[in-house]
């Protein structure tokens, strides 16, 4: 059950990046041009997106399960700390300069463009990167093992990650 619903919303996030344009870097370069010609369509693509997730993630505050009856659980992490910075330092530039972030960047890259591949490459050599640092205890991946069910703030020993961690 896991996996289909894994499945269905990878495809449906799919979808809507394709219906709102946001696989075109043209789209997403100039929502960050506001001082040029802004292209307001992220807003509204971000405006849909919390309206369509709040009520689940509501439900989830309230219930402590999702939909299917698995255990949730929320960081506590509250802290603006270096890691925090210096990561979305690191995702904003890649998205100034390319135009894509990872989700919409997998779709561009069905379609072979070097830019694409250029991007994921280097994503890939980030997240190698990145596992390979020190991670602080108040830092790291706390907030996606908490959707998963298992928050923590301690990192989690290298033999005991996988795949999904990812």
């Amino acid at each position: 059950m896991r996996l289909l619903t894994a499945a269905l919303a990878g495809v449906l996030f799919g979808f809507g990046l394709l219906l709102s344009g946001m696989t075109n870097p043209a789209n997403v370069l100039g929502f960050l041009d506001i001082a040029g010609n802004w292209r307001p369509a992220l807003a509204f693509t971000m405006a849909g997106a919390i309206l369509v997730s709040a009520p689940a993630f509501s439900y989830m505050r309230r219930s402590r399960r999702t939909l299917d009856g698995e255990g949730v659980t929320f960081p506590d992490r509250v802290k603006i700390d270096r890691p925090l910075v210096v990561g979305s330092a690191l995702f904003g530039i890649g998205w100034g300069l390319s135009g894509l972030c990872p989700g919409p960047a997998l779709i561009v890259l069905t379609g072979g463009s070097a830019e694409a591949i250029v991007f994921v490459a280097s994503l890939a050599l980030g997240m190698v990167i990145a596992r390979r640092l020190p991670i602080e205890p108040s830092a790291g991946r706390s907030s996606r093992r908490a959707l998963q069910g298992g928050a923590t703030n301690e990192p989690r020993p290298r033999e005991a990650r996988n795949d999904a961690d990812e």
